[in-house]
This record gives structure tokens, sequence and C-alpha cells, in this order.
């Protein structure tokens, strides 16, 4: 029976068409396209290109309006780019309220008024929402309300929700769908205690949701800003137009220069690699093997990112072709002069023939040499690009405190309310101090810092290795950095106009409501002084009988004694009167308006005549 004859796989690694040049273009005709474009989006959407409505380029073709057409809340609305998104509006009471069985907090709500809504008939719902926090001594029951006052002239309310808990724990809230700009409201807080244990405090914060008719997309002088981003750590608006312009740069150069820049580096790797290739190619030949296996023999030594190549070489002389055509092929792929110029010499002496192990030792040294001139050279160098970056980044770094610090400061301290002219100039004595735009300035920051960033890196490249490419990848990483540090740190909203929101109108006060658990008032009876027939050298004592129907104890009530008919405001509220402040034939008497911590009842008087009213009188005697 005949064997069945084995497989035999073979690795034939033939030369193959170099794709360097056709990805670096593929790579480099994207990065154009892509960065023309952010170039253009940044042209149209900047103040450099204006229009009859005030509005960017992009946006009148976005949204399909006429330039001449002047858009309102409606049409902005009907846009898909220029909805309006409400901003939280938030009071934070400035100190809590204090030992209270209820209280409440009058307030406007800001916003949108129907009469600035133009032709807008849509919802724009305004949440509310209280947060708050109770303290009591104990865990009592509380209520929170929501009230709303459609007749801002008179008292009468609508309670719109209400919430309950207990104080001393979490969960404190009270939500409501929508409250109306322009309308009055409260918000009131109860103790529904039965034993009418007081709430000792109360803090809280009303948030809420606040449309001003400006896009979410733009800012308050119409210029795109691009939606808002939160990382958590921070919040940015990363399609910001002014980003366009370092991205635009960024992006059609910087790839491909990074990707060019690899290749130079790989091939530098390589031709530090190649002396060593050369030094043991000759003590092989040396040691009596021919060049084709010494070649071989040395696809298994280490030569870093040379090794592939090795490699590929074994290969192809393993299936024939010449050590002369190897060598050659070579010098094709790594395509640098050092290289070419040590091979076309190997090719030489290989065809003439004699010691070729001096030649492959000569251009080892050669090589090595002038690879060690170019290291030189990178490190003589290294301290000017060093230079250039540190230029570069206190010149970031003072633009960055110039747009975080300056710039907020000088604007803070000139923005007045504007005047019937609309203008909000600052005038001091006869000077006037113009109002600055802090987009206008941030704008010539970023610019500079961006065109900076071009030319100190493309310098900083040409000097480091004499290639444009890298000079782009100094550049690029300089644009990035500029990038990080303008969104990261100096776009702050007010800075890029983002209006704030109106604030919550507070002025008209807090105010008591009343009581929400019912009260009986409380009663005095059985007035009693002791001794009934006092000395001058006797303390009187005053003692009543106290009752109430909730069993609210006496707390708060008041005692008044009379001496012959008129009050004596000394001892006011006090159960004993001492014998020093009487005499002889004085008449002494008292009364009590019982309280029991809430209402006062009706007065009592010691002694008092149920016919006729009047109060009796102790004598001393």
């Amino acid at each position: 029976m005949a064997r069945k004859k084995a497989k035999l796989k073979v690795d034939l690694d033939l030369p193959k068409n170099d794709t360097t040049m056709t990805k670096l273009y593929f790579i480099l005709g994207i990065g154009m396209i892509l960065g023309i474009s952010s170039m253009g989006f940044w042209f149209i959407n900047s103040p450099f290109l204006p229009t009859p409505n005030g509005q960017p380029m992009f946006i009148n073709i976005a949204c399909g309006w006429d330039p001449t057409f002047s858009p309102d809340l409606e049409s902005n609305e009907s846009c898909p780019l220029l909805h309006d998104e409400p901003q939280t509006s938030v009071y934070e009471s400035p100190q809590p309220w204090v030992k209270f069985l209820g209280n409440g907090q009058k307030f406007i709500v800001p916003g949108l008024l129907p009469d600035e809504r133009g032709n807008y008939t849509g919802d724009l719902e305004q949440k509310f929402q209280l947060d708050c926090n109770v303290i009591a001594d104990e865990s009592i029951p509380y209520t929170l309300e929501l009230w709303h006052f459609p007749d801002p002239k008179k008292s009468a309310h609508q309670t719109m929700a209400s919430s309950t808990g207990f104080a001393n724990k979490e969960g404190c809230k009270l939500n409501w769908h929508h409250v109306e700009p322009g309308e009055r409201y409260a918000i009131v807080a109860y103790s529904d205690d039965p034993g009418l244990i007081r709430i000792r405090e109360f803090s809280f914060s009303i948030n809420i949701d606040v449309y001003d008719g400006i896009p979410e997309n733009m800012n308050n002088a119409s210029l795109w800003i691009g939606p808002e981003l939160d990382l958590g750590v921070a919040t940015i608006r990363p399609l910001l137009f002014m980003n366009f312009f370092g991205l635009g740069i960024f992006i059609a150069f910087f790839p491909a220069s990074y990707y060019w820049d690899g290749v130079k580096n790989r091939i530098n790797a390589m031709e530090d690699k190649f002396p060593d290739f050369l030094r043991d190619l000759a003590e092989y030949w040396k040691g009596g093997l021919a060049m084709n296996v010494a070649v071989q023999t040395l696809a298994n030594s280490e030569y870093g990112v040379l090794n592939p190549e090795v490699k590929k070489m074994s290969d192809q002389i393993s299936w024939g072709v010449s050590f002369g055509d190897v060598i050659g092929l070579f010098a094709d792929r790594v395509g640098t002069p050092l290289v070419k110029r040590a091979i076309s010499l190997i090719q030489e002496a290989n065809k003439a023939g004699g010691k070729i192990s001096d030649i492959l030792v000569t251009a080892a040294n050669d090589s090595r040499e002038i690879k060690f001139l170019e290291g030189e050279r990178k490190r003589s160098i290294s301290s000017y690009i060093a230079v250039i970056w540190v230029s570069y980044m206190v010149f970031l770094g003072v633009i960055v405190v110039l747009g975080k610090v300056f710039i907020p400061a000088i604007a803070g301290s000139n923005s007045g309310e504007p005047d019937e002219e609309g203008s909000s100039d600052t005038k001091l004595g006869n000077m006037e101090i113009r109002a600055i735009d802090p987009l206008f300035f941030l704008m010539v920051f970023y610019y500079g810092v961006t065109l900076q960033a071009l030319g100190n890196g493309v310098i900083a490249g040409l000097m480091a290795t004499g290639r444009f490419s890298s000079g782009m990848k100094h550049a690029g990483m300089m644009i990035a950095l500029a990038l990080f540090a303008f969104n990261f740190v100096v776009y702050e909203p007010s800075l890029i106009g983002i209006q704030p929101p109106d604030p919550i109108e507070v002025s008209a006060g807090q105010f008591e409501p009343g009581m929400r658990i019912s009260n009986t008032v409380p009663v005095a009876t059985n007035l009693i002084i002791s001794p009934f027939s006092p000395s001058s050298s006797d303390n009187l004592t005053a003692s009543y009988e106290y009752f109430d129907l909730e069993a609210h104890p006496d707390k708060g009530s008041e005692i008044r004694w009379m001496r012959d008919g008129s009050r004596v405001l000394i001892y006011d509220n006090s159960l004993i009167l001492p014998a020093s402040a009487t005499a002889v034939g004085e008449q002494w008497s008292f009364s009590v308006t019982p309280k029991d911590g809430i209402e006062f009842g009706e007065t009592a008087f010691y002694n008092s005549d149920p016919d006729t009213g009047e109060a009796g009188f102790v004598t001393v005697v």
C-alpha cells in the first residue's frame, strides 16, 4: 500500500508592494478634508462673517432661514438646533428659620412673561422643587405647602402642592410641575405636632427651571457655543465655534504627521541596528560561512525592529534569490541614504569578490559613525527644543491667567445696568470707561495661542529632525494643550456669553400663615393671694388654677400686680411680691392672662365680683 505524501507548508515571503505612501496619502487626504471642513464650520459661525439678521451663517443654513429674517421664540423652537432648555434658578435661605409652628416665604417666579414670547403658544414648563432640612427636639410631623396668589394685592391663595414628613429625617422635598413666570407664590412650613412642639430649625433652597428665550446652543450674542457636556469633574462645550479653529489645523496635519513621524522613527530604529547586523555578517563570513548561510543564521538573532527585515531576507535566500538581490531589495524597502550607501558598497564588493568582510566592517563603522553624529546633533539641539516648549507653556500660562482672572475682573468692574440708551459703560467723572465683551478678548487670546503653537511647533520639529512632519506633530500637541487649557479652565459660562437665569425675587419677605392645629384657649380660675390679711413684713404670694382642654402646658401666661388699682410694672410675671414693696394701708391685687404657648385666654382677676367684674384686693395691716 502506497504511503500518503505529507503536505509541505512553505512560508513564501516574496517582496510586496510597499503601502506606506498609500497610507500616508490616505490619512493626509482624510485629514485635509476634515480639517478644511472644521475651518469652514468655524468661519461660518464666527463674527468674521456677519449676516443681516445677526445670526451665524451656519444657523441660517441649518434652519433654512433667509439672512434678512429676524427669528423669534417661535422660529427658534421650530429649528431642531435652537431649542431653549431651562436653566435652574436657585434661592437658598440666608439663615434658617428657628423655633416656629408655622412660617412662610413669598417669592415671584422668574422667566419669560407671556408678552415676551411673541407668537409662541407652546408650553414652557417651569418645574418647582423645594429641598429642605427640618430639625426639631423630637421627630415631629410637619407639612410643606406651595401657595399661589392669583391676585398679588390680596391674601387669598390656592394651595398648589403639599407634602409631609418627620423632623430629623431625610427626604424633605416639595415638587410641582409648573410655576408661572411673574406670578407670586409662597412656600409654607408647619409643625403638625399635637403637643405644639416647635420646629427648631428649617433651612431650605428653592429651585425653579427657568426659560430665558436664548437657545441652549447659542450665547446671548447669537454665537454658536454647542451643547453642554458634563464630565463629572467639569462641564465643557466641546463644539464651541472657536474650538474648530484649532481643531481644523490639528485634524488637517497632525494625524498624517504622526503617522509619517512613526514611519521615520521606525526606520531610524532600524538604522541604529543596521551596523550591528553588518558587523555580525562580517564575523560569520570570517568564520567561513557563505553570505547566504550567514544571513539565514542571523535570522534567529535579536536586532529589535530590524528582525522582520532579516527574517524576510533569510526567506528570500532560502528560495534561491541571490544575496546581492536580497540586500538590494532590503535597501529599497528602507529607502534611507545611509542604508542605500552601505548596501551599494556591499553589492559592488560582492560582485568583485575578494575579502568582503573588510567592506562589511567598513560599512558598519561608517553607519555607526553617522548615527553617532546624528545622536550628537539631537542631544545638542534638545535644549533648544526644550526652550521652545517652555516658552510656549509660559505664554499659554500667562494667557490662561489673563482669561481666567484679569478679563472677568475687568468685565465685572464696569458691567453696570444699561442706561436709557442701552449702554452699560461706566462713567468716572468726565471719563467714560467702555464696557468690554469678555468673549472678544477670549477669541483674541485663543487665536493667538493657536497661531503661536503652530509657529513654535514647526520650528521645533525642523530644528529637531529637519522634517516638516515632525514640526506639525509638535504643533499638534501644542494646539491640543491649548484646547484643553481653554475648555477646562478659561471658558467659564459667563465669559463665553451664557446668560445666568434670572434670580428668584423674595423681596415680599416672610410671613406667619397661622395655625393648622385647632386650639382652645386656656382658662385661669381661683386666684388667691397669701396671706389673706398680710402685714407689712409679709411677702405676698399669688396662685391660680390653670386649665387647657388640649392639656397644653402653662406657657407664656402674663401676671400683673396692681397697687391701689395701678399696675406696678417692675413685678410683672412674678408670683411673689416681696414685703419691701408693700406698706401699711396699701391695697394689692393681681390678674392672670393665661397662655398655652399658642394663644392667650381671657384675663382673670383676683377675687373679682361676679356681678360688677371689679377686682378684689387685700389690704396690708
